[in-house]
């Protein structure tokens, strides 16, 4: 049986030689026909809607920034714009949906700020509700708030933020179309939490800390919107003495899992889930043989990972062993300018 054709999707910096968008088709063990399918400045992040119908992503217009939305073409992968919604200054750095494509939330960096807005029809409504966050760090990065990510709990009964300019993961509870605090969790002092995924459960969350390079992991208490932390693992080696900044984080869906991104020490590092405890345990570093992986995914079948590295313009292509976790690479050096962040359409 022919394998199918992967639709993915990269999101770039548009201050070298990007122009928005990329689009490129996985199959046979290869990413091939890497292509512009829209162009817009600093498409940092996007993310894909669960019927393939839509493909929202962070944007930047002149002083301006938000989020626009696109149609999806399933079959060619062509992406059509079809709204905007800007405010002045920098835009955000994350967004993301919930499972009917209705809300949308984005995570702003320089501002530490998240909005919501509604969506219908792949059309995004102007915000209807902002929150900004306040404080400091001990670090020289945590001058003040740097809200990195916005998500939704699994039950989509809270919104979560996760601030890596005040060591914070707060849960809001959307009251009236207005994001209320239900609860905040301080990480380590200096440790810049910056992105969070749930274990399919419900129950456990693991954060990617950007300056203390490491992965907590959490319990989540769904009925009243608080998370206990329960471990903290290094992302790196010990030995490792030069710059890292973690990155991306993500769980394989039969949560068994975890892959954590180490920009500095270029890698990914993966690791098991005790699936009776929720805690890690380390399994390997695997290059991801280019400068700065600021971003991977696992596509829909989770047989392939696939790396972007920001700062030597390449994608990196892994075949995934679904039972040891581990990865090896397959091709690299796939030319795409500058990427960030890397969705696949899914399985239908």
């Amino acid at each position: 049986m022919k394998e199918k054709k992967l639709i993915g999707y990269v999101g770039t910096y548009t201050n070298g030689d990007s122009e928005g968008i990329y689009s490129f088709q996985l199959a046979a063990n290869e990413i091939t026909d890497v292509k512009v399918a829209a162009a817009l400045e600093n498409p940092t992040y996007i993310t894909i809607s669960a019927d393939n119908q839509f493909l929202y992503s962070v944007i930047k217009k002149g002083e301006d920034g938000g989020i626009a939305s696109y149609k999806i073409n399933e079959n060619s992968g062509e992406l059509h714009a079809i709204s905007t919604q800007l405010s002045a200054g920098s835009p955000p750095c994350h967004v993301s949906l919930d499972d009917r494509a209705e809300s949308v939330l984005s995570a702003n960096y320089h501002k530490g700020t998240i909005d919501y807005y509604s969506s219908k029809g792949g059309i995004v409504e102007p915000a209807l509700s902002s929150v900004e966050h306040h404080g400091s760090g001990p670090h020289t990065r945590q001058e003040k708030p740097h809200t990195h990510y916005a998500g939704f709990t699994p039950d989509e009964k809270y919104t979560i933020a996760v601030d890596l300019g005040i060591d914070q993961i707060i849960v809001y509870e959307l009251i009236h179309n207005q994001l209320i605090e239900k609860s905040a969790l301080n990480t380590a002092p200096g440790s810049g939490p910056r992105h969070l995924v749930f274990h399919p459960n419900g129950q456990w969350a693991y954060v990617m800390t950007e300056l203390s390079s490491e992965v907590i992991s959490l319990k989540y208490d769904k009925d009243n919107g608080r998370f206990t932390q329960i471990q903290a693992i290094s992302s790196i080696p010990a030995d490792f003495s030069e710059n890292n900044q973690g990155s991306a984080i993500h769980i394989s869906s039969d949560g068994r899992f975890i892959y954590a991104g180490n920009r500095g020490h270029d890698s990914i590092a993966v690791f098991a889930v005790d699936q009776q405890t929720g805690l890690l345990s380390f399994i390997e570093h695997t290059s991801t043989y280019g400068n700065w992986p600021r971003d991977f995914v696992l596509d829909p079948s989770e047989n392939y990972l696939v790396a972007s590295n920001q700062n030597s313009s390449s994608l990196t292509l892994y075949r995934r062993n679904c039972e040891t976790g581990k990865l090896s690479v397959i091709q690299k050096d796939v030319k795409v300018p500058n990427p960030v962040c890397v969705k696949f359409l899914n399985l239908l």
